[in-house]
C-alpha cells in the first residue's frame, strides 16, 4: 500500500542543517496494524506526517499504491489527505465551538458531499461508536476517552483507506487507553482500515500486526 525508498528529512535553523530521518526504507500493507515505536526525538511524527502528505521528504521517494508522491500537485495532495487519510492526534483537535457531530462532519464538508448527507454519516459513524447519547455535546462536555473516540469518529467518516494516529492514547488512562485499543483493532479487522500508530505504549504495540522501531532517525528493526 505504501512504500519509501530512502527517505530523508532535514531541518534547517539558522543555515544549519539538522537531519531527522537517515536513509528510511519501508513497507506497509494493506489491512495491517503496524505501531511505530522508540524514545522521543528519533524522528516518529516526523515520519507520520511524511507517510500522511502533510509534509515532504527532503531526499528519497514515497507511493501509495504504486504512485509516488513527488508526481503529485499541490492540489492533488490535498485531495489524497481529505479522501484517502485519516488522522488521529494525541490531543483530539476538536473544535471546541462545535458539538461532536459538527466535529466529525467537517471532513465531509470540506469535501463538499451535501449536508444532509454528511449529517447521516456523522450520526450513523458517532452511533457505532457508542457515543449517540454525546452527539449533541461540545468537547468540554465530554470525558477524555469520549473525545478521543470523537476524533476517531472523525478520522474514518470518509472511509480512509489509511489511518495515521499519533500517540492515541497518551493522555487516557488506562481503561479508557485499552478501550480505545479495542475500537481501533475492531475498525481495522471490520472495515479494512488499514492502522499507523505512533506510540509509546507497549500494551497498544503488542497488539499490533507488527512493530517497527526507530533510533536516531532510522529504522533499527
Amino acid at each position: 500500500m505504501l512504500k519509501l525508498e530512502n527517505i530523508t528529512k532535514s531541518y534547517f535553523l539558522d543555515g544549519l542543517e539538522i537531519p531527522v530521518l537517515k536513509g528510511l526504507d519501508a513497507e506497509f500493507f494493506p489491512g495491517e496494524i503496524t505501531a511505530i515505536m522508540g524514545p522521543s526525538g528519533v524522528g516518529k511524527t516526523t515520519l507520520l506526517n511524511l507517510l500522511g502528505a502533510l509534509d515532504r521528504p527532503s531526499q528519497g521517494e514515497i507511493y501509495f499504491e504504486g504512485k509516488a508522491y513527488s508526481q503529485m500537485s499541490e492540489s492533488e495532495f490535498a485531495c489524497y489527505r481529505n479522501r484517502t487519510i485519516g488522522f488521529v492526534f494525541q490531543f483530539h483537535h476538536l473544535l471546541p465551538e462545535f458539538t461532536a457531530w459538527e466535529n466529525v462532519m467537517m471532513p465531509l464538508l470540506i469535501d463538499r458531499i451535501d449536508f444532509k448527507s454528511a449529517s447521516e454519516r456523522s450520526w450513523n459513524i458517532l452511533s457505532e461508536l457508542d457515543l449517540s447519547d454525546r452527539i449533541q455535546h461540545k468537547p468540554s462536555e465530554l470525558s477524555g476517552g469520549e473525545q478521543q473516540r470523537v476524533a476517531v469518529a472523525r478520522a474514518i467518516v470518509h472511509s480512509p483507506r489509511l489511518v495515521l494516529a499519533d500517540e492515541p492514547s497518551g493522555n487516557l488512562d488506562q481503561a479508557s487507553g485499552e478501550k480505545l485499543t479495542d475500537l481501533l483493532w475492531n475498525l481495522s479487522r471490520e472495515k479494512g482500515h488499514s492502522f499507523i500508530i505512533v506510540t509509546h505504549n507497549p500494551d497498544l504495540a503488542a497488539k499490533a500486526d507488527r512493530r517497527i522501531y526507530m533510533s536516531d532517525g532510522k529504522i533499527v528493526s
